[in-house]
């Protein structure tokens, strides 16, 4: 069998590994911030690991204050990285107070003299902070659900071996220690420990790249300043010759726009068009697609909806605008034209964009400001 202190050493090393990955992660994504926090989280845990087996059987109380907060510490940075990981905002205030007072709570019975306590402390507080961990990655479990359950599994599990040793400490009541305890579940720690870390790092590095495959994606079929789809990802969504019978198609054309940008200049003219996608967003389904197909021209594409439907749709998203719109000068007031084509049967994606189109250019034609319906598709 192995000893501990090399299962331990086995340890470090794979912790130095990951953390080297952790760290050439967040230098090719410098806003995936919880990398570093991973890094740093096992840069303290080698620390600790390292001090501790070198130690040989001497089982100074003092001496263990050391590698036991370097490891709580190194652990609790790893918490605050997973909270990253789930939320970038998230307020890291908690998982700082929550190690500090482990650190505490452990290093005050060591220098009391009290080993057994903080060495029970140690893997209480070890169990508790990665089974927060497992939970941060718990409630992300639909992104690339099997890779992020087994993450969940494995901090789990890591976490029960460390509540598994402070449990045999407790029951046997051994409160001071004079050498390093050997049981059954330091031995079976170690391992889950050593294949926890392993699997963790395999997991974490590719959830990693999965986000910024996404990332990567997502930004090329995203239009920079409104946020919503831009052509490519429309067209990627329905090919020109896709057959889209009862789909609503919606063109959106900003009246008076170029006046916008001479009066008020560009800076303007870009709030003007957020704006409008603020209201579109606000007004259509999460599964209805919005797309800014370039200048002041949008388009909506709404499967399920009726024509009555898809009109009054239209006008409210007119009728709301209209209530954020200006006057540019005495004449002239920024609104919303809009064409409306519904698919019929055997008709094009392209042929419905044309159809609807046309009745944004009658709806500008006869004075702007109006929702106008497509003319129905004559068919040879």
């Amino acid at each position: 069998m192995i000893d501990n202190a090399s299962l331990m050493i086995g340890i470090a090393f794979s912790c130095a590994s990951l953390m080297v990955a952790l760290v050439i992660g967040w230098i090719a994504a410098r806003r995936e911030t919880y990398l570093v926090l991973g890094a740093l989280g096992m840069a303290l845990a080698v620390a600790g690991l390292v001090i501790m087996s070198f130690r040989g059987s001497t089982y100074d109380s003092v001496f263990q204050i050391i590698p036991f907060s370097l490891l709580e510490t190194g652990i609790g940075f790893i918490y605050a990285g997973s909270r990253l990981f789930n939320n970038r905002q998230a307020n890291l205030v908690a998982p700082v107070a929550l190690t500090l007072a482990f650190v505490v709570l452990t290093a005050l019975p060591l220098a009391l003299g009290f080993s057994g306590v903080g060495t029970i402390m140690l893997n209480i507080s070890a169990a508790i902070l990665l089974g927060l961990c497992a939970g941060e990655y718990w409630r992300t479990r639909h992104e690339l659900r099997v890779v992020m359950l087994t993450n969940v599994v494995l901090y789990s599990v890591s976490g029960l071996s460390f509540l598994a040793c402070a449990l045999v400490l407790l029951f046997q009541q051994q409160w001071v220690l004079d050498a390093p305890p050997q049981n059954l579940a330091e031995s079976i720690n170690s391992i889950a420990v050593l294949v926890g870390v392993t699997g963790i790092g395999a997991t974490t590095l590719t959830l990693h790249y999965a986000r910024a495959a996404s990332f990567h994606r997502n930004a090329a079929n995203t239009d920079d300043l409104t946020g919503v789809l831009n052509r490519r990802a429309l067209f990627s969504e329905y090919r020109e010759d896709d057959l889209v019978p009862g789909l609503a198609v919606l063109m959106f054309d900003l009246d008076h726009f170029k006046q916008i940008n001479d009066h008020f200049g560009h800076a303007r003219g870009d709030q003007v068009l957020q704006e409008f996608a603020d209201v579109l967003r606000a007004h259509l389904r999460a599964t209805d697609i919005i797309t800014r197909l370039g200048g002041e021209e949008f388009c909506a594409v709404m499967p399920g909806v009726d024509r009555d439907t898809a009109r009054a749709i239209a006008e409210r998203i007119r009728l709301a605008f209209a209530e954020k719109a200006f006057l540019i000068d005495t004449s002239a007031v920024a609104t919303v034209s809009i064409g409306l084509a519904i698919g019929e049967d055997s008709e094009t994606f392209a042929s419905v964009l044309s159809r609807a189109d046309d009745a944004l250019y009658k709806a500008k034609k006869a004075g702007r400001n109006q929702v106008a319906l497509a003319k129905v598709r004559l068919v040879a």
